[in-house]
């Protein structure tokens, strides 16, 4: 969908923690539901794919150390560049396609836990992408998919919202796609209820922090920007994040 996904992430890297500033509390409220489902304990072997600038890696890097170190694996070197200063965090430029192929060398052989959040929308094939990821797997391993549904809830223009819904995989076929890649597959969703000054979220879509955007012209942009201020009233904005949750168990 995005013709220079390197270049949208190299751009949005120098900001893309203080696109979350306005938001710790979905930040730490996210961490959480990853760590709740992957279960992670000392000595767990952890890859984390798009792992971008580890914003969401802080529940999981407290359970390893510099022996057990979360593998960070993003196609992006300028958002890995902006990884903290931790031997607890090992970078891997290369993409899940990459990885998924036993392209990459990585500290392990085998894996005990694998998060992709908000990142099956860029894999090229879905299918052979996650069967080669859960071949990586360990007995009793787990793999973690985190993404948003086609149809979002959010305030934004219509255009942005209808080419998001057409290139999103439904979390159904991520479900299928694990369980014939051999794991027990549960699906399940949690909402979160943004809370967000309706200028301040113009400003995040005019620098196209959702990968969507950047499929859009400057043109285009601004005129779905004055279509989201016509609709949306000036203060507060209210509505619900809601992510679907896709858990695999190698057994």
């Amino acid at each position: 969908m995005i013709r220079d996904l390197a270049g949208h992430y190299e751009r949005l890297a120098g900001r893309y923690d203080d696109t979350w500033g306005h938001r710790p509390d979905y930040v730490a409220w996210m961490n959480q539901l990853v760590f709740d489902r992957l279960r992670i304990g000392p000595g767990d072997r952890v890859a984390d794919i798009g792992a971008g600038t580890g914003l969401f890696l802080r529940s999981l890097v407290r359970q390893v150390n510099e022996d057990n170190p979360i593998v960070c694996v993003d196609p992006s070197q300028a958002m890995l560049d902006r990884l903290p200063d931790d031997p607890r965090l090992v970078p891997v430029c290369a993409s899940a396609e990459e990885m998924a192929s036993g392209a990459v060398e990585l500290p392990y052989r085998k894996l005990d836990a694998i998060v992709i959040k908000e990142t099956v929308h860029h894999f090229t094939d879905l299918a052979k992408t996650l069967a080669g990821l859960a071949g990586m797997l360990d007995t009793g391993g787990r793999m973690l998919v985190v993404t948003l549904p086609p149809r979002l809830e959010y305030p934004l223009f219509t255009a942005a919202l209808d080419r998001f819904a057409e290139h999103q995989p439904e979390p159904a076929d991520i479900v299928s796609a694990m369980r014939d890649a051999g794991l027990d597959t549960v699906l399940d969703y949690d909402a979160f209820t943004v809370r967000v000054d309706s200028e301040h979220y113009a400003d995040l879509v005019a620098r196209r922090w959702m990968s969507v955007l950047s499929t859009f012209d400057d043109e285009q942009l601004a005129a779905g920007l004055a279509e989201m201020r016509s609709r949306n009233q000036p203060g507060e904005l209210v509505f619900a994040d809601r992510f679907a949750f896709v858990l695999g168990l190698k057994t």
